[in-house]
C-alpha cells in the first residue's frame, strides 16, 4: 500500500496525539477514505519526519500513534533558482520541477522582457501550495522558500557574496565539475522568453557575474530553469 506524505508546517510530532487540522482531516476521511490502522508519514517545518498509524478516527480528529522515525531526505546543495517571470502556468511548472530537483530558494525576477510583473497574494499562495505538494510527493523533508518578485539588480545585490552566482546564457563557456569546485550556496539567473536585453547583459559584465552554458541549442525559459538546476546539483 502506498504511503502518503503530508506536510504539517509547525505541528509538533509527539509520540501520540490527536490530529485536529480540519482541512487535513477532511482530506484523509472524505477524499482518501483513510480508515483506522492506516499508516501515514508526517513532516514539519522542523524537518522532522515520522511514520504514524491511525489508531482512532473521531468526528473531527484522528488519533495517531508513532511507528518509527523516517530517514530525512534533504537537497545536497543549497541552490537558488532566480527565474524571470513567465507566461501563464509555466511558472507553476518551474516551481514543481525545481522542487523535485532540490531547489532550496525560488526568486522570481522582474526582467526587462517579462510580460507580467505583478503577482497577487492568491498567486503567491498557489505557488506555496505547489511546492508543498511537490515536496510531499517527491520525498523531500523540507519546503523550498519562495520570495516576492525582485528586480534583476536587487537579486544580484542580495546574492553576490552570499552565493556563487551564475547567469545562464546561450554561447557562454561551459563550466565543469561545479559540484566539486563550490562549497557555498549556488545561484543561477535564468532569463525570460525573449532573452536578456543588452542593458541586462552589460549589468552582468559590470557586476562580474560568471556565465554558465546550458546547451548549444536555444532552450525555452522553463527548460533552461530545469537544465540549470540539474547542472548545479
Amino acid at each position: 500500500m502506498k504511503l502518503h506524505r503530508f506536510y504539517v508546517n509547525d505541528m509538533e510530532l509527539t509520540h501520540d496525539f490527536w490530529m485536529q487540522d480540519k482541512p487535513l482531516f477532511h482530506q484523509w476521511v472524505n477524499v482518501l477514505r483513510f480508515q483506522e490502522d492506516r499508516e501515514v508519514v508526517l513532516f514539519n517545518s522542523e524537518r522532522e519526519e515520522r511514520l504514524y498509524k491511525i489508531i482512532e478516527i473521531g468526528n473531527d480528529a484522528a488519533h495517531l500513534e508513532l511507528v518509527t522515525e523516517m530517514h530525512r531526505k534533504l537537497p545536497e546543495n543549497d541552490v537558488y533558482l532566480c527565474f524571470s517571470l513567465l507566461k501563464k502556468d509555466k511558472n507553476d511548472w518551474v516551481l514543481q520541477k525545481g522542487t523535485e530537483l532540490g531547489v532550496s530558494h525560488f526568486i522570481p525576477i522582474i526582467a526587462d522582457r517579462c510580460e507580467r510583473t505583478d503577482l497577487s497574494q492568491t498567486r503567491m499562495e498557489r505557488w506555496q501550495k505547489i511546492v508543498i505538494e511537490a515536496s510531499e510527493q517527491c520525498g523531500r523533508t523540507d519546503i523550498p522558500r519562495i520570495r516576492e518578485p525582485l528586480s534583476l539588480e536587487k537579486v544580484i545585490e542580495e546574492l553576490q557574496g552570499k552565493a556563487d552566482l551564475f547567469v545562464a546564457e546561450q554561447g557562454s563557456p561551459k563550466i565543469s565539475n561545479i559540484k566539486y569546485q563550490i562549497s557555498q550556496p549556488m545561484a543561477v539567473l535564468v532569463g525570460p522568453e525573449g532573452g536578456w536585453t543588452d542593458k541586462e547583459k552589460q549589468l552582468f559584465v559590470d557586476k562580474n557575474v560568471a556565465h554558465l552554458s546550458l546547451s548549444e541549442f536555444t532552450l525555452r525559459a522553463e527548460t533552461a530553469c530545469i537544465a540549470a538546476t540539474t547542472l548545479l546539483q
